[in-house]
């Protein structure tokens, strides 16, 4: 972050990289040091990357660590070799309370989203599906709408592990305003999506509403109309409509001498050219392209 400072940037799945510790067994949060530079450097957005404790699949181009992960869980494993210069590596995962390090990275998530004041530069994710599938939104929302039910989920957390996060410390609920910026406002402006993320004129009519309901997950899990484009997808759990989706695009200007530059380090160490990088604009359907612009 020190290293970007003066320069926009976008800080990938925040959680991974929010730790203190040496190894696994004197891991704990880091997420108080990670949130106060970012709340002083308004040059920074993130996706949180949050984990949720249940059964999941982890997903990685990183080969070699999914093979670690394997050995470490016993679990099944699965990896394809691209070209043998990376590869994709699966492996079935629990996060599981019990666990230092599982209880660890669950409450950092939700500390970073709680600690960073800025809903509008901190997006709601988690690295799906690796640290657990996206349709268990409604879990994290309920966990940062209600303060009382997260200091119910820790109750399940073992002693050593709440002694190595500040979730219990934080008392700050999310308003249901601050959970529309984190799961659209905020993204569709970081994006520069102008048609992305309100309700006002020259917006793709992308809405979803909801029944009122005291339970949270409930209510976020059971939309009543789903929206796309101003048709009616989905309504009271049934697919009503299927709509395709559009592929989006921005160019960015760029120094064409880079590519020079790089070229030499694709020959002296991949196995994949350097030419079949780029995605010819004859491959994407009908692509709404983007001015790539600075967002205030």
């Amino acid at each position: 972050m020190k290293l970007l400072e003066g320069h926009r940037a976008h800080m990938a799945h925040l959680q991974y990289h929010a730790y203190g510790g040496d190894d696994w067994n004197s891991m704990c949060s880091a997420s108080p040091t990670v949130a106060e530079y970012f709340n002083a450097h308004p040059n920074l957005t993130a996706d949180a990357g949050a984990v949720l404790f249940g059964d999941t699949v982890t997903i990685t181009a990183d080969g070699p660590w999914q093979h670690l992960l394997y050995k470490l869980t016993g679990r099944k494993w699965g990896n394809l070799d691209v070209e043998n210069e990376t590869g994709c590596g699966i492996v079935p995962y629990s996060y599981r309370p019990n666990n230092l390090v599982n209880a660890v990275q669950w409450a950092v998530g939700l500390e970073l989203l709680l600690l960073i004041d800025d809903p509008w530069r901190l997006h709601l994710t988690t690295d799906h599906p690796n640290g657990a599938c996206f349709w268990r939104y409604p879990e994290i929302i309920q966990l940062l709408m209600s303060a009382d039910f997260r200091r119910e989920c820790l109750r399940s957390l073992s002693p050593k592990a709440a002694g190595r996060i500040f979730l219990p410390e934080i008392t700050r609920e999310y308003t249901l305003y601050e959970i529309a910026i984190i799961t659209s406002a905020g993204p569709a402006r970081a994006l520069a999506l102008p048609q992305k993320g309100h309700l006002g004129v020259g917006a793709d009519a992308d809405v979803v509403l909801y029944n009122e309901d005291h339970d949270i997950v409930r209510m976020f899990s059971h939309p009543r109309y789903v929206i796309k484009a101003g048709e009616v997808v989905v309504e009271e759990g049934a697919i009503r409509h299927v709509v395709q989706g559009r592929p989006f695009l921005v160019q960015p200007s760029y120094d064409p001498g880079i590519e020079d530059y790089l070229r030499p380090f694709f020959e002296n160490y991949y196995t994949m050219s350097f030419d079949n990088y780029p995605v010819e604009m004859s491959r994407l359907a009908q692509p709404e392209v983007f001015a790539c612009k600075r967002v205030e």
